[in-house]
Parts: C-alpha cells; structure tokens; sequence
C-alpha cells in the first residue's frame, strides 16, 4: 500500500453534496456531518471545512437543491487510496450509482490532492477533479475555505473561475 509524505504542505480538498434526506440521519445536511465524521475516523484527518451552501441542480431540473461542503483533509493514503475510501463512505452511506446527475443521499469527492495532477482510470483518481472548475456547489465553498487556491492544472485563480460561470449555478450560504 503507497502511503505519501503527512507533511506536505499542500492541501487536499474534498467535496460532499446530497439533495435527498437519508433514512438514519434525516436531513442532507446531517448526513454530511456525519459522512464527514466517519471520514474523520478512516486514516484521514478533517482539518476544516467551509460554510454549508445550499445549490442548485446541475444541470438545472426540478430535483431538490443540494447542500454542499468542502472540507480540508489530511492523510497519509495516496490520492488512489483515498479517493476508494470515500466511495467506502459513500456505499456505507447506501449510495447507489444510477444515471448521471441523479439525486443523491450522498456525494463525496476528492477534488484537489496537494495540486497533484492524475489522468485517473479504472479505480484510480482524476486529478484534479475533472468538472470542478465548471461547478458554483465546488467552488463556491471552496473559495471560502481556500481564497488563493488556483487550479492545479490552469493555474487559473478561483475568483476567476467563480466570475466565468453560468447564472444558473445558484448557490447561497446557509
């Protein structure tokens, strides 16, 4: 099993939405807590995260707004490694994987592994996360917890990827 370095100074981020309340613990909002406690307990330690959003759909439909959260994580497991435990976290959870853009109990997502690039493949990590960039529920979130992040690939500022998107893509601060 490849571990990598704790130290690293860059930050890893990892993104949690759902829409739909869970059977054990009601509202979208707690089961992320709890998505994020559990994932707390796992070889990962959650540093911090950003205000609760609440957003709309992508694309937009008539399905239920999400909340949404970006958390800071530490952890000695590779980007491979971490992104299986959150689909651990995920299937602990009972998310099942239908069709695209599906509503959800939950959603959990590595987004940004210390700025680490990985053109991913089966079991095996996008680096950065390859729609991140294109989405208010990541960046919104992001750009709380993280104001100078820049898009590991692009080097394109998050201020300027928030300016560039849609108007559809609400997202508000609960």
């Amino acid at each position: 099993m490849a571990l990598v370095d704790k130290n690293s100074t860059r930050p890893i981020f990892v993104g949690a939405g759902a829409n739909l309340p869970h059977p054990s613990y009601a509202s979208p909002r707690e089961t992320l807590q709890a998505a994020l406690l559990e994932l707390d307990r796992r070889q990962t330690r959650v540093l911090r995260y950003s205000p609760w959003y609440s957003t709309a759909p992508v694309p937009a439909s008539s399905q239920p707004w999400y909340v949404n959260v970006v958390a800071e994580v530490e952890t000695a497991l590779a980007a491979d490694q971490l992104l299986e435990l959150l689909h651990d976290i995920e299937e602990l959870f009972g998310r099942v994987r239908s069709v695209a853009n599906a509503p959800r109990l939950i959603d959990l997502d590595l987004l940004d592994f210390r700025g680490e690039t990985a053109p991913g493949g089966p079991g095996r990590a996008v680096l950065p996360h390859p729609r991140m960039a294109l989405r208010a529920f990541v960046l919104r979130p992001l750009a709380d917890l993280a104001p100078e992040w820049r898009h590991p690939v692009s080097g394109t500022t998050i201020r300027e990827l928030l300016a560039a998107l849609p108007a559809d893509q609400a997202a508000h601060r609960l």
